[in-house]
């Protein structure tokens, strides 16, 4: 007879959070609330509360909390330099790192989570938030770039190699830290914040997100609002995550400076619409991606990206399959790519191959959400003639070099902000009329729909230079693909 034996999987150097409802444990002994410790706990979750005045911050009644919502959440604090590995379940609370407002300029402040097989649920707040360690990068607009170097960065995450993690988060209205008023004193006229955090899984500083040796560990994260959020870099280098988000999947938010890097791993993205509106990855900088397989697909009912970035898209290397109701500007990069806009919206539950001239699949997208454009990109694809199918039929588009009056990708002339073009030659310059703008509407249009027409204008004739692109080019079932970018219209079911 064979004796049994057991693997035990080698333990992961670092201070041991192990979490638990009724008990938590730090490297086996359980947890103090005396903040003067490395690791305590308290009840002091920051949340946008109920029942206050505009005069306390931005949120809506969605946003609200109630006090006895907030205080079944126990926070746990991480306030020193280090590595902590956590594992267990906490279903009402979140960890919060700390270092003191002084980490962002100490290269020393820097703290890596360990995800060991833990999951973590918070309603009122993100479930993950680093609030100060060391920023490694500068936020300043004037010297930004997008080849940012975030090995350095004081908010680290690892995903264990062999385990599953489950992050489920809600978000933090804006909270105003001061505020003036207009001068009948029934409005905020100007305001300074002192909390708003919208993502699930929340960095105020670059964060890097890596795999183990292996890769294969998995992070879920699931977002009442925006999944994956840092203030200003983040980079993605491995492991395999999965992110379900009521808006954006990930946001990096600081304007025109704010890099997404993705360089290695799997990341899956599914905004769910239940906000009305969300990209897949939404950077208001760069995105850059130089290696692993993304898939993003944004709201399924609102004019959002699979991809969106302010500053410009760079496809490296890497696989990307990228689907929404509108497409950002991709400035350029290394792989080839094309971008699929279809004559009309497509159902999610269908399924699409794209083939190569010896009929060998390529890339097969079977997507969940419905979508006008589809963004593809992969190393295996080639300069050559491919064919598209929508399940056993076959597609035919009009490459975009055919189209009347179109720009091939990456070709984006430049203008200096707030220069509006010149006219034709022979065309004079129409003359703005002297005076203010028109009034905006007191309420907001929510995004994606548009006010009802006057009567008897429903069936109006719009003029010429209104109507939708003429294409000279004819249809075909061909789909030329050369290096670089390369983007077909009018795709859709051959005849």
């Amino acid at each position: 007879m064979l004796s049994g034996c057991s693997f035990t999987a080698p333990k992961i150097e670092g201070t041991q959070i192990k979490l638990s409802d009724n008990k938590i444990t730090i490297d086996g002994k359980e947890i103090t609330n005396d903040n003067t410790e490395a690791v305590y706990s308290a009840n002091d979750i920051v949340f946008y509360l109920a029942g206050q005045d505009f005069t306390y911050g931005e949120g809506t009644k969605e946003d609200e909390h109630e006090q006895s919502e907030a205080d079944a959440h126990t926070v746990v604090h991480i306030t020193k330099p280090g590595r902590y590995v956590l594992s267990g379940e906490l279903s009402s609370g979140q960890i919060a790192v700390d270092l003191g407002e002084d980490a962002k300029d100490n290269p020393e402040a820097v703290v890596t989570l360990i995800l060991n097989d833990v999951d973590v649920t918070c309603t009122v707040a993100p479930a993950i938030i680093f609030y100060n360690v060391y920023e490694c990068s500068e936020s300043k607009e004037e010297t930004a770039t997008k080849d940012v170097d975030t090995s350095k960065a004081g908010a680290n995450v690892i995903i264990a190699d062999g385990t599953e993690n489950n992050i489920n988060g809600s978000y933090v209205a804006e909270i105003y830290k001061s505020y003036v008023l207009n001068d009948e004193g029934t409005e905020v006229a100007d305001s300074k914040k002192l909390h708003k955090y919208d993502g699930a899984f929340y960095s105020k500083k670059s964060m890097n997100i890596s795999g183990g040796d292996k890769g294969n560990g998995i992070l879920n994260i699931k977002a009442e609002n925006e999944g994956l959020d840092s203030e200003l870099h983040l980079t993605i280098n491995g492991g395999l995550i999965n992110i379900t988000s009521g808006n954006d999947g990930i946001n990096t938010n600081e304007d025109n400076v704010s890099v997404t890097t993705m360089n290695g791993g799997t990341l899956n993205i599914i905004c769910d619409g239940s906000t009305g509106e969300g990209d897949g990855i939404d950077s208001n900088g760069w995105l850059v991606i130089n290696g692993g397989t993304l898939t993003a697909q944004a709201c399924a009912t609102s004019g959002d990206a699979g991809i969106d970035s302010d500053k410009g898209i760079y496809i490296n290397g890497g696989k990307v399959i990228a689907s929404g109701n509108m497409i950002d500007h991709i400035a350029g990069g290394e792989q080839t790519y094309a971008v699929l806009c279809f004559a009309e919206r497509q159902n999610g539950n269908n399924a699409y191959t794209l083939k190569n001239s010896d009929g060998k699949v390529i890339g097969e997208y079977a997507l969940v959400n419905d979508f006008t454009y589809l963004i593809v990109a992969d190393e295996e694809l080639t300069p050559g003639d491919y064919t598209l199918w929508q399940g056993d039929t076959q597609l035919t588009a009009v490459s975009v070099e055919n189209m009347r009056g179109g720009m091939p990708l990456g070709e984006r002339p430049e203008m200096p902000h707030g220069t509006p073009p010149e006219p034709p030659e022979g065309m004079e310059k129409p003359e703005r009329p002297q005076g203010e703008h028109p009034p905006m509407p007191d309420d907001e249009m929510p995004k994606g729909e548009r006010p009802e027409m006057p009567e008897g204008m429903e069936n109006m004739t719009p003029p010429d230079n209104m109507k939708p692109m003429e294409f000279d080019g004819e249809t075909s079932t061909t789909f030329t693909i050369k290096k670089g970018g390369n983007q077909f219209v009018n795709v859709c079911l051959a005849e």
